[in-house]
């Protein structure tokens, strides 16, 4: 198929090693197929410490997300949000709009609506609502508008449920990242800040270790070894090009009967 996206993926979450557990192999597949990567998060994560206050933590975060970034060559931004107390406002939509300009963002990836943390679904609002008008010349930002609105993705919370813990609606496709597995744990375990965290907030005794079993189960929902999995936004607004799922079509899969011809009839 043509390509009328430019070749920027930028993968937007609320706080540093968000995009790490994610979606980081399929970063590390898009960029093997030519993409810029640009990494950004809503907050620095300040509340993400244990034994260091929240100004330490933020300093320590922003320097273990720019190594983790550094990994795909990737740009990493911050928008400055409060970790814990992320809210959509005009000036945070703005700020993403300009930086979405800045790149020439072509993709955007982002957490679900429905995430199990309030940070990432306000984040998630933010990020459409930045997105949808990212083409639109009167927003009051410095930037040239985009040629096209970029496409839109989302990304999978901790377990596929919702905030309460019932089942969502099944990922619409899988990726095999299982070759590039080794790239995404040495991404993620630049958050060696995390591991403790984790420990006592979800009594995780290693967070890292939970990541990598969801990619485990993940995968044998499609038989490969290792997937992460997306929804792509297809609602009113969006174009609907699956041009993630034609650019690393070798590495996707689908659960479910009907799936693969449910999103095609979509964009057809």
């Amino acid at each position: 198929m043509s390509r009328r996206f430019s070749n920027v993926v930028v993968s937007i979450h609320a706080h540093p090693d968000d995009t790490e557990a994610w979606n980081a192999g399929t970063l590390k597949l898009l960029k093997d197929q030519g993409y810029k990567i640009i990494i950004a998060t809503m907050t620095a994560g300040g509340m993400g410490g244990i034994g260091s206050d929240e100004s330490t933590t933020i300093s320590i975060r922003r320097e273990e997300a720019a190594k983790a970034a550094a990994v795909l060559d990737a740009d990493y931004y911050c928008f400055e949000g409060r970790d814990g107390y992320l809210f959509d406002t005009a000036e945070m939509r703005m700020k993403v709009t300009s930086m979405l300009r800045k790149v020439n963002a072509g993709i955007v990836m982002t957490h679900l609506p429905m995430d199990y943390h309030p940070d990432h679904r306000v984040c998630c609002e933010i990020v459409e609502a930045a997105t949808i008008v990212a083409a639109l010349p009167n927003v009051p930002v410095p930037e040239k508008e985009l040629d096209v609105t970029p496409l839109l993705y989302h990304t999978a919370p901790m377990t596929l449920t919702d905030p309460i813990g019932a089942p969502i609606a099944p990922p619409q496709f899988f990726i095999d990242v299982s070759g590039v597995m080794q790239t995404k744990r040495e991404m993620l375990q630049y958050h060696h800040s995390q591991k403790e965290l984790m420990r006592v907030m979800h009594k995780m005794e290693n967070f890292f270790e939970v990541v990598y079993q969801g990619n485990k189960d993940y995968g044998q929902m499609v038989d490969v070894e290792y997937a992460e999995v997306f929804w792509q936004h297809l609602g009113g607004g969006f174009q609907r090009d699956p041009q993630v799922q034609e650019d690393l079509k070798e590495f996707v899969k689908y659960h479910g009967k009907g799936r693969k011809s449910y999103i095609h009839d979509i964009v057809d």
